[in-house]
């Protein structure tokens, strides 16, 4: 039985923002999420397009920051925002940084001390999280895309890379491509991972990419703001561009001059992703 609770519930475009919050087995702790239901989902289950935000963000950033219920309301998609890591377990050190730690989870399994009890937002985002949206709103199982913004463009290219058959679209905002070179990527990997450069390439879309393009042919859609101030030290889509190029997989990149990192980035773009995604979730 769901344990799931909601905080609030919000009109928007027709449909419903809700804000919801459960105990996960996966993270063993309290994990929040947000969805908006367009107004299609009152006649039936419709496709969902699960959000990944960055660093430092809540369930919360995507839903009011990006803008995207209006165009999520026309083509009937629904959308998901998990938060980005558990919240309040007060591990050593888990509050020091703001790229480590709570609003830090990475979107990986953590596997070394004290992180892996609680720190497993990869077994929560594929597995616990979409079965608890399935059972408790009207969202086809059938039919589900992943994208994201910084930690989370990293997080949604690895997860759909990792699993095609789960995933039938994917895209991402300024994505961490190629994290094991990047000093986030490392500060992450070598804390929860541990000092196995190896096993970090497990959790890199650039070497993922690598080992094999999508079977099915499908375009990953990247947008870059040439603004970005994480843009050289962090966030490397060149690797990614070359590594898909080797792969022969399908790759938009997208430079945008000027644009930085944040949301008025992610808005102005926006409607251009739910459009791809929605292709391939409607078809």
């Amino acid at each position: 039985m769901s344990n799931l609770t909601t905080s609030s519930t919000h009109r928007c475009f027709g449909g419903t923002v809700s804000f919801h919050e459960h105990r996960s087995e996966a993270c063993d702790a309290t994990m929040r999420f947000a969805v908006y239901a367009p107004p299609q989902a009152s006649e039936g289950p419709v496709p969902v397009l699960y959000y990944l935000a960055g660093l430092t963000s809540t369930e919360a950033n995507f839903m009011e920051k990006a803008g995207a219920q209006r165009v999520a309301s026309e083509l009937g998609l629904m959308l998901v925002a998990p938060d980005t890591s558990p919240r309040g377990l007060d591990l050593p050190g888990e509050h020091d940084d703001y790229d480590l730690g709570s609003g830090a989870g990475f979107y990986i399994d953590a596997t070394a001390e004290p992180w892996s009890g609680h720190y497993k937002m990869y077994s929560y985002v594929t597995g616990e999280l979409p079965g608890l949206v399935e059972s408790s709103f009207p969202a086809r199982a059938d039919s589900r895309g992943i994208f994201g913004h910084s930690m989370g463009g990293h997080g949604a290219l690895t997860i759909a890379l990792k699993n095609p058959e789960r995933y039938r679209s994917v895209s991402a905002f300024a994505p961490i491509s190629a994290p094991a070179r990047a000093p986030w990527g490392k500060k992450i990997f070598s804390n929860y991972l541990g000092p196995d450069e190896e096993a970090w390439r497990e959790h890199d879309a650039s070497e993922l990419v690598r080992k094999g393009a999508f079977a099915d042919g499908r375009t990953i859609l990247v947008d870059q703001g040439t603004g970005d101030q994480f843009l050289d030290e962090q966030l490397y889509p060149g690797v990614l561009e070359e590594a898909c190029a080797e792969a022969g997989q399908p790759l938009t990149i997208r430079r945008h001059e000027g644009y930085d990192h944040g949301y008025y980035f992610i808005s102005t773009f926006v409607d251009d992703h739910l459009r791809h995604h929605a292709q391939a979730l409607n078809a």
